[in-house]
This record gives structure tokens, C-alpha cells and sequence, in this order.
């Protein structure tokens, strides 16, 4: 036996047929049930408390110090941890407050400290630590923003299904390190309509709350007419989100094409199996007789072109299982011939490149705009007409680069271009033409002549000079011109030593490159960052949205929106790693 004689004699180890203890298994002297023994008391004690809560009364399991600490109590220290703990595995995995209601939490953590007379802190003050959590995790987020010349905004506004208007933001910038920041700002229920003036003045109402308002750049909006109308009665930049976009063009393209016939017919093979839970197990059934992992068949919506694309890969993959089940079943539904799976092959390959953008773009670690113009060019060379291309692939690609390029010259050109231009990767500029290269140099020189002189000390004094300081003075007058050539030709010296690095490969980072270079080209650094810091999509933003949507319909239905705002806030700032 064990020095605690298993409990006091409530359990003792199996007996082998050697007539050796098998001391991995142990048998409870009540009600015989048989456990696996590892060295601990805990489902031990568990097992008394819950089928024989008779026998621990006096028993050794109130008494073991190995099990429940010196005096079987978890102290006031450890309690404030464990609250403390609770309140951020809520936020960081957004679970209901609810949850602190729940008995089998609580014998969890009974079991885990020993302490059967533990209880979980009261809804309430889960909800008020919650509060207190969020003001010190939003004053950490204020001092940092405080430290930063420039910050750009994505916003974006969504009705939830209770048919409430929610409005989020969230602030992007480049720290001190060269690494780039991405954090909620708020994510808020409003009342007003979601015309252009109303949301144009809650997105700057949370500018003016953060403190933020005259070091804003750019603000970040998808296409919807009211965002972009708001965005124009804001003083900064609008940079529009570069992944709606894309999602337009595709979505015109796709219209009153060839390619609209046969994805008709893949929705109706699709929506066969989909329906119809016999059809779903004998596809399963198939896949595993014909060698092939076992996946459902996916049905496309109009709003995310890349379900699209996946619809046809999975057809094409169980091209073979497909067709055995239908002709088996003789069902109404034909399934595709050769031909239509050739058509759909050819728009494999067009949307192909189009998703290696997309996620290129709407990654999880948000990617600077200075990948914008590279990356529809590398659409524009893609779907550039060829002599074998069938007929319909040709007025797809018409369609597609007309409507691209109709969307590429709406969205702020000036601004991509230069921040192009500052990312080492892409300097070369080989994404626009000649002419348009020599104009975004000379926007660069400007830039860096008005940095140059917004960080000059001022020229202004208060006292009166003296007859002979004015006079030198106005002989000095006569060499400002000289001056002035001589500014410029530094300020060509500075862009050509840039100019003049080699380039970086694709998948280098470009801010690790600006953090070991910042000292040799220190006029173009401040610009770097302020340019670079943009994103290319407003994806950041609508990832609120997800996460506030599933608080708000499943989990919270008693929180208020001020609580589901730093809910949301908490889980994206104890999310991303400082």
C-alpha cells in the first residue's frame, strides 16, 4: 500500500495472478468499480465525493496536504489568480460569461486545487474584472499609439441579426522596431442610419476618443457607396479595399459567360448530395471504395468568389465517384459531360491566380498596400489574350482586365504608387509605365523636400537685430538660390543612393530592410514609414465583424453592447502578440 494507505483503506491495489500487486490499478472497497492508478489521489477523492460522499467525512481525503495544500483551502492570492485567469481565457477565447455558472467548471477546479469548498466568482464580477481588463489593456494600446508619427484606420459598418447596427475601426501602424501593429479600436453598436455624413462622424468621433486625429494617413473602406462617400468628407486619404475589388471584377466576369452554364449544372449535382442525406453517405461510401479522402461537396454563394472556385476542384477531384453514384441511381441530374469538365479546367486556371492574390493580400498578418500595384499587375499578365485560348476564355479575360482596370484607376493611385516604390522589393516600379515612374520619383523628391522643412528649426526670432547683423543679412540674400540647388541636388543624392540598392527577393521583409537601412537613407525612413504602414485590405476590420457576430448571437445574449464592444476589443488585443 501507499503511505496513505490509498485513502484509508477505501481503495487497494489488483492482485496478479503471481500473486504480485499491479500498482497501475486500483479498486474502490464500496461499490468495486476499478480505476487506473498514476501515482495521484485526485480521481480518487473525486470518485468518493461524487458516489460516496458518505465516507469523506473524516476520511484522509479532507486531510492529504499532497492534494489539497496545508490547510485544504486555496488561499486569497491564488484565488485572485484564478479570477484573474478566468476573465482572460473569457476574452481571449471568447466565452460566454455564463460559463462561471457552470458546475462542471467548478468541480474541475475543485479536483485541480484540492479545495472541495472552492466557488466560482459571480457573473458580476467576472463582467466588472472584465471592465478592468479592458481599461488596462486599451491604456497600453493609447501609450503606444502616442509613440507613433503616423496611423491609418480601416473601418467598416455590418447589421447584425437582431437588425442592429454595429460600426468597427481598427488602427494600423509602424512601431519604433519597423514592425508593423494592427489592433481593434472599437467595435460598437450605433443608432443613428448608416448614411455617409453619420458614419463619416462616429469614424471620426473614435479619432478624436483615441487621440489619434491629426496623425491619421489613410482610411481603409470596402466599396459600398455610403463608405465611400463618408470617406470623402474625411480629411485623409481613402484607400479602397483592394480584395473587394478583385471580388467585383470576378463576379462581373463570371456573369453572362459560358462558364455561368456549367457552374448551374455543378450546383445542381452539388445541391443533389447536399440535400439529401443518403446521397451524402453514399458519396462518403464511393470515396472510400475509389481510394479518395472523404470531403462533402461545397456549394458557392454570390458574395465569396473563391467558394466558387472550390465548388469545381472538389467536382473535378470526384469526377469518377460522382458519375458511378448518379448512373447507379438513375437520377434526374446529369452529370457533367467531358467537355463541360474541360470548361471547367480552363476556370481553374483563371481563378486560380486570383486566389493566390486574394490570400496573398487578406492574410492574417495584414500586408502593406506597397503590394497593391505588383500584385494586379500580375493579374493583368495573366489574363492577357492568347491565340489558343478558346473563345470564352478570351471574353472572360476581356471582361476581366476592362472592369480591373476601370477599379485600378478609382483607387488612390498617388498613394500606392509611392509606397511601391518604398518597399525594396518592388523600387524597380516595373508594375507602371516609364512616364508614370519619373512622376512618382519626383513626388518622392517633393516629399522629402517638405519633410526636410517641416523638421527645420523656425527662422522666425523675436528680438530686433542689430545694423550690423542686418546687413550681413542682406548680403547673404544673394546666395539663396544657391542654397536652394544645393538642397535639391542632396535630395537627388538621397533618392539615388536608394535607388541604387539592389532590390530584395519577394518573400524578404521589407521592414527589416527600413530597420537596418533607416540610418543611411534617414530622409526617406520617416516617409517609408508613413506610407507603408496603409494596408492593402480592410480584412483586419471585418474579422471584427465574424468574432462580434458569434458573441452577439450565441454567447451574450444578456450582454450589453458595451460589453460585447471590449469582449471583442480584448480578444483581438490578447490575440496578437506585442
Amino acid at each position: 500500500m501507499d503511505k496513505d494507505g490509498l485513502l484509508g483503506g477505501k481503495f487497494y491495489f489488483k492482485k496478479l495472478p503471481n500473486g504480485l500487486l499491479d500498482k497501475t490499478k486500483v479498486t474502490c472497497t464500496i461499490c468495486k468499480a476499478e480505476f487506473r492508478y498514476h501515482r495521484s489521489n485526485s480521481s480518487l477523492c473525486y470518485h468518493l465525493r461524487a458516489k460516496h460522499p458518505e465516507s469523506t467525512s473524516t476520511g484522509s481525503c479532507q486531510s492529504t496536504p499532497q492534494d489539497y495544500g496545508a490547510r485544504g483551502r486555496i488561499t486569497k492570492h491564488v484565488s485572485e489568480k484564478l479570477t484573474n485567469s478566468l476573465v482572460v481565457w473569457i476574452a481571449k477565447n471568447c466565452r460566454p460569461v455564463s460559463i462561471v455558472e457552470d458546475d462542471g467548471l467548478r468541480e474541475v477546479i475543485r479536483v485541480a486545487s484540492g479545495d472541495v469548498r472552492y466557488n466560482l466568482p459571480s457573473r458580476g464580477t467576472i463582467v466588472s474584472r472584465l471592465h478592468t481588463l479592458y481599461e488596462d489593456q486599451r491604456d497600453q494600446r493609447s501609450s503606444k499609439l502616442v509613440q507613433v508619427r503616423n496611423v491609418a484606420l480601416t473601418g467598416d459598418r455590418w447589421t447584425s441579426v437582431n437588425n442592429d447596427n454595429y460600426s468597427g475601426v481598427t488602427a494600423h501602424f509602424i512601431d519604433n522596431d519597423w514592425t508593423l501593429q494592427s489592433f481593434a479600436l472599437t467595435v460598437s453598436k450605433t443608432e443613428e442610419r448608416q448614411c455617409a455624413e453619420a458614419c463619416a462622424d462616429h469614424f471620426l468621433s473614435v479619432a478624436n476618443e483615441w487621440k489619434i486625429k491629426d496623425k491619421l494617413t489613410t482610411f481603409g473602406t470596402d466599396s459600398a457607396r455610403n463608405m465611400v462617400a463618408a470617406a470623402r468628407l474625411l480629411p485623409f486619404e481613402h484607400m479602397p479595399c483592394t480584395a473587394h475589388i478583385l471580388q467585383r471584377t470576378i463576379t462581373v466576369s463570371l456573369n453572362d459567360s459560358e462558364f455561368e452554364r456549367v457552374l448551374a449544372k455543378c450546383r445542381k449535382v452539388v445541391g443533389h448530395f447536399k440535400q439529401s442525406p443518403a446521397n451524402a453517405q453514399e458519396l462518403k461510401e464511393q470515396q472510400v471504395a475509389h481510394g479518395q479522402k472523404t470531403e462533402p461537396l461545397v456549394r458557392d454563394v454570390p458574395t465569396r468568389w473563391n467558394s466558387t472556385l472550390e465548388m469545381i476542384k472538389r467536382i473535378q477531384r470526384n469526377k469518377s465517384v460522382l458519375t458511378t453514384i448518379l448512373a447507379q441511381q438513375n437520377s434526374m441530374v446529369t452529370m457533367l459531360t467531358d467537355q463541360e469538365f474541360d470548361i471547367l479546367q480552363k476556370l481553374e486556371e483563371l481563378l486560380e491566380p486570383c486566389r493566390y492574390v486574394t490570400e496573398l493580400l487578406g492574410g492574417k498578418q495584414y500586408v502593406s498596400c506597397s503590394v497593391v500595384l505588383p500584385a494586379l499587375c500580375y493579374l493583368f499578365r495573366v489574363m492577357e489574350l492568347s491565340d489558343d485560348d478558346p473563345v470564352y476564355v478570351l471574353r472572360f479575360k476581356k471582361v476581366f482586365t476592362t472592369d480591373l482596370a476601370q477599379r485600378r484607376d478609382s483607387i488612390n493611385l498617388t498613394w500606392l504608387k509611392i509606397a511601391t516604390a518604398l518597399d525594396p522589393r518592388f523600387k524597380d516600379l516595373k508594375c507602371v509605365s516609364k512616364d508614370e515612374r519619373r512622376e512618382v520619383w519626383a513626388s518622392l523628391h517633393d516629399l522629402v523636400m517638405a519633410e526636410t522643412h517641416a523638421h527645420q528649426p523656425s527662422a522666425q526670432t523675436t528680438e530686433e537685430p542689430s545694423p550690423k547683423k542686418r546687413k550681413i543679412a542682406i548680403c547673404l540674400l544673394g546666395s539663396s538660390d544657391s542654397d536652394s540647388e544645393e538642397e535639391e541636388d542632396s535630395i537627388d543624392r538621397c533618392l539615388d543612393r536608394y535607388k541604387a540598392e539592389p532590390k530584395i527577393d519577394i518573400e524578404e521583409c521589407p521592414l527589416q530592410w527600413w530597420l537596418k537601412r533607416e540610418g543611411a537613407h534617414a530622409r526617406l525612413a520617416p516617409i517609408a514609414c508613413k506610407y507603408l504602414s496603409t494596408p492593402a485590405t480592410t480584412v483586419p476590420c471585418e474579422r471584427l465583424f465574424s468574432l462580434s457576430g458569434h458573441i452577439i448571437q450565441k454567447r451574450s445574449a444578456s450582454l450589453s453592447s458595451d460589453d460585447v464592444n471590449k469582449i471583442v476589443c480584448l480578444n483581438n488585443w490578447l490575440s496578437v502578440k506585442d
